[in-house]
């Protein structure tokens, strides 16, 4: 941000836009017919991918496919189990909120937008992710994530402990994910559009009066 003198400007647009996304996100995943809604962006990458400074998502269409578990299998019945404790819980619903929560925790991670995801994830997530970001950020390194399509999203696995319910999604999605140095030379990842799969696990006490779903793992499958 510039430092200039005068009305900081700037500052005031950014919390504009920063309280807007929040606010979308929470009527699109803090839903309590479902999902809240993104360690990945995306799982902060090892090592020399470091965090990124700039990047972008670009805006998905819907999943071709939305995978809902057998309700007489062990997670439909876990689904059922959630759904009784929060009457409006709807799993379709969920992974259509998950999707679009997966499509803005990658950009905002690509980016840094520290503000955008500080009410998605949980408090140890959060500091993960913002440790991958001041990494990338001290080694002067930047990157590039566009999000082409999400292929499928499915419900992998369900557990509810008490109240609280912890669902982790399955998404298969075609990205392009290039980290580069600070002299612009590709030090992890490609241009090339390629197909990635991430397990990304969600909780929220049903019982609360917080809709959202925080992201409180992630990883490459």
């Amino acid at each position: 941000m510039d430092a200039g003198s005068g009305f900081p400007i700037d500052l005031v647009l950014f919390g504009l836009v920063a309280a807007f996304l929040v606010l979308r996100l929470r009527s699109i995943l803090g839903r309590r017919t479902g999902y809240e809604r993104p360690p990945a962006a995306y799982q902060p990458t090892p090592q020399g991918a470091g965090p990124v400074i700039e990047g972008k998502a670009e805006p998905v269409a819907p999943a071709s496919a939305h995978v809902l578990p057998d309700p007489a299998g062990p997670v439909g019945q876990t689904l059922a189990r959630i759904r009784g404790v929060d009457r409006t819980f709807d799993p379709a619903a969920f992974l259509d909120g998950a999707e679009k929560a997966f499509s803005i925790i990658v950009g905002a991670f690509a980016a840094g937008d520290r503000a955008t995801l500080r009410p998605l994830l949980s408090d140890d997530t959060y500091r993960a992710f913002d440790g991958a970001i001041a990494a990338r950020e001290a080694a002067g390194q930047t990157q590039l994530s566009e999000l082409r399509a999400i292929q499928a999203a499915t419900i992998e696995t369900a557990e509810l402990t008490g109240t609280v319910a912890r669902l982790t999604v399955r998404f298969v999605s075609d990205q392009i994910s290039l980290t580069r140095d600070a002299g612009g030379q590709p030090v992890h990842g490609t241009d090339a559009v390629t197909e990635l799969v991430d397990l990304w696990s969600f909780e929220r006490d049903m019982t609360s009066r917080d809709p959202i779903w925080r992201l409180i793992a992630a990883a490459s499958a």
